[in-house]
């Protein structure tokens, strides 16, 4: 079992920054890689960031160039440095962590991040 907690989120105005975090634990050896998604009212959950335990990313074309996702292993621990922000970025932003075998994906709780225009 992999367990995930999020927190960071919460309201900011347009053009502002947020800091997510998303602490592992468990079984954190299985981990292959962690993200984000995001889920906005009325809307299915989509694809924001991600990073391999290698290091490589990889964003949403939504959201690049103004998020940055990056991970401390020592903290085993993943960020998303969220700049720049806009009111169509107001979602609850969950946590991942991908793993080899069943059940192949785990997810956070979600943080709500609002942005007021």
């Amino acid at each position: 079992q992999v367990q995930l907690v999020e927190s960071g989120g919460g309201l900011v105005q347009a053009g502002g920054s947020l800091r997510l975090s998303c602490a592992a634990s468990g079984s954190i050896f299985r981990i292959n890689a962690m993200g984000w998604y995001r889920q906005a009212p009325g809307k299915q959950r989509e694809f924001a960031a991600a990073i391999t335990k290698s290091g490589n990313t990889a964003y949403a074309d939504s959201v690049k160039g103004r998020f940055t996702i990056s991970r401390d292993n020592a903290k085993n621990t993943v960020y998303l440095q969220m700049n720049s922000l806009k009111p169509e970025d107001i979602a609850v932003y969950y946590c991942n962590a991908d793993v080899s075998n069943y059940p192949y994906r785990y997810w956070g709780q979600g943080t709500q991040v609002t942005v007021s225009s």
